[in-house]
């Protein structure tokens, strides 16, 4: 009888690993995608190249708790540009968790969410190295370490040391950013080869950032 039990936990324990296992590894690049430029695809396909990951969701912020400030042009707008980022490459998808849900775009409930909605998944969560030194004041950060496995992508003179686990991946460095991007945008100066294409059609066709600073 005894054995016979030990054989059922057994096998329990293999199923259980067997299972998990079997979760598939999706990475997350969060943002507000105003605009969205090469460097976000360049840090999204080597992550998922090095990781090994099935895909990687874009998701737009709905109103970023750490954007200090920032302006940010409506949803709308930085959907219809992610969307042109990314239909070249079709392990990269749209989420729109955050913007659905509206409000403040708090990676605790955006986590704990799709979590609950696809427990077949396990989630790397992409940030720079700027945003390192700022993962004690997140919310719920304790918490959500639990849910996601952050990975952290170099910049240039940031530091990634923290008593947080992270996954450390050396991407390109590439002096790109949206402010940047905008900047020009309103001074009338070239975004050729920042943007693909398509993305800098949409800004032109719609006005987009003309009013910048």
């Amino acid at each position: 009888m005894t054995r016979k039990t030990s054989t059922i936990i057994e096998s329990e324990v293999k199923v259980e690993s067997i299972q998990m296992d079997k979760k598939r590894k999706v990475g997350i690049l969060g943002g507000t995608f105003n605009p969205p430029h090469l460097g976000h695809l360049i840090i999204a396909d080597q992550v998922k190249d090095q990781l090994g990951l099935e895909k990687i969701l874009f998701l737009p912020a709905a109103n970023p708790p750490h954007a200090k400030g920032k302006r940010t042009i409506a949803a709308e707008h930085r959907i219809e540009m992610v969307n042109k980022a990314i239909e070249a490459e079709p392990e990269f998808e749209l989420e729109l968790a955050e913007i659905n849900r509206g409000g403040k775009s708090y990676t605790y409930d955006t986590m704990k969410a799709l979590t609950e909605k696809n427990p077949d998944v396990e989630y790397y969560f992409i940030i720079g190295a700027d945003m390192v030194e700022d993962l004690p004041s997140w919310y719920r950060v304790e918490e959500l370490l639990q849910m996601v496995q952050f990975v952290a992508v170099n910049r240039p003179a940031y530091s990634v040391a923290t008593p947080f686990p992270l996954i450390f991946i050396d991407v390109p460095n590439i002096e790109i950013s949206s402010s940047v991007i905008r900047q020009k945008v309103a001074d009338q100066c070239s975004i050729q080869y920042l943007l693909p294409n398509k993305v800098i059609e949409y800004i032109e066709e719609k006005g987009l950032y003309q009013d910048e600073g």
